[in-house]
């Protein structure tokens, strides 16, 4: 099978993340070779890329004021039941790997994960974004990509000060993300780093933050991630204008290129919740942890909403093509009848 290969490959490359990359403790240096362009046509200003950074505009908000950061989160107190939406799968099977007596401390390891997962993200978009502003050519994507880019400054500040002063607890980046963020940080192709980060993080980004705001055990980060999941319902839009027609006028080489990318980030992202970090965090069995969250139906009907959104972005753009259709079939990201059509 096609993923096969894709899982080999992408593990193999994931690995040597912690290994390779040369940089001090705690940072990823990756050397990229970009070609910046500047546009002296600044005429088109009625594009709905113009229209969309209107929107942007008049939907800032304000991490420090728009929050009200004064509930007293409490890491590691007993929730109520109604606060384990998210992690529901883990209390109703009998396979899981989390026993009663944990159920508690998981359901906030799990929020903590979660969270710094999001933050991490956040970054990622912060200096791909920032990336599209030099080296797109259209001056109305190089506008709104420097708007976009105030948006993911914020995401980060919120995050990091929500992990900070009220959880305490941090998470390594996923490798499966940091092995994509490399990849996007590396690419002088300014359309990929739309298909890496717009189509493919951000799509993952909003479907996690509006289940996160039902599913998790506070005010602050539900204030926080409903926020932000308006923020990303824009920056999708973004990707899906910027990119709308362009497949069609390239070859079939480049098509190619563009496929065989997008099925190694499918596999990497398909990789993120399987939740590894949180059972080695919890001294409990990894293999049966992996395991129960890769096919657990709940879990795998998790997954599948996530992905639905970039289904129909990759729709919408003309890349859903029979490989990838396989991939998502095959790695169970997604029904037949998504793809159907």
């Amino acid at each position: 099978m096609a993923s096969s290969v894709i899982d080999s490959e992408a593990e193999n490359r994931a690995d040597e993340l912690f290994t390779l990359d040369g940089a001090a403790p705690g940072l990823l240096e990756v050397d990229a070779h970009i070609r910046a362009i500047m546009n002296w046509d600044y005429t088109a200003t009625t594009s709905r890329l113009w229209g969309l950074y209107e929107k942007s505009k008049v939907s800032q908000w304000n991490a420090t004021t728009d929050i009200d950061w004064s509930y007293d989160v409490r890491f590691g107190a007993p929730l109520d039941e109604e606060f384990g939406k998210a992690v529901a799968p883990f209390a109703a099977s009998p396979e899981s790997p989390v026993p009663r007596e944990l159920w508690d401390a998981f359901r906030w390891e799990y929020q903590a994960w979660m969270v710094n997962q999001f933050l991490h993200g956040e970054q990622g978009a912060l200096l791909t974004t920032a990336r599209l502003v030099e080296t797109v050519p259209d001056m109305a994507s190089k506008v709104y990509a420097a708007a976009q880019v105030a948006d993911e400054a914020r995401h980060v500040e919120a995050y990091a000060r929500y992990i900070d002063e009220k959880l305490g607890v941090t998470y390594p980046i996923n490798r499966g993300l940091k092995a994509l963020l490399r990849d996007l940080l590396g690419d002088p192709r300014w359309d990929v780093v739309y298909l890496g980060m717009q189509v493919i993080v951000e799509g993952l980004a909003l479907a996690a933050t509006r289940v996160a705001s039902a599913g998790f055990g506070d005010p602050i980060i539900t204030s926080i991630t409903k926020m932000i999941a308006r923020d990303e319902a824009r920056h999708i839009s973004f990707g899906v204008i910027a990119l709308n027609g362009l497949y069609e006028e390239m070859s079939t080489a480049e098509r190619d290129e563009r496929e065989q990318f997008l099925l190694e980030a499918i596999h990497l992202m398909s990789q993120r919740f399987l939740l590894r970090e949180v059972w080695e965090k919890m001294d409990l069995d990894v293999d049966q942890g992996v395991r129960f969250a890769r096919t657990d139906p709940m879990m795998v009907g998790f997954r599948q909403l996530l992905f639905r959104k970039i289904i129909q972005v990759l729709r919408q753009i003309d890349l859903l093509s029979p490989k990838i259709r396989d991939l998502l079939l095959d790695e169970a990201l997604a029904r037949p009848e998504y793809l159907a059509g």
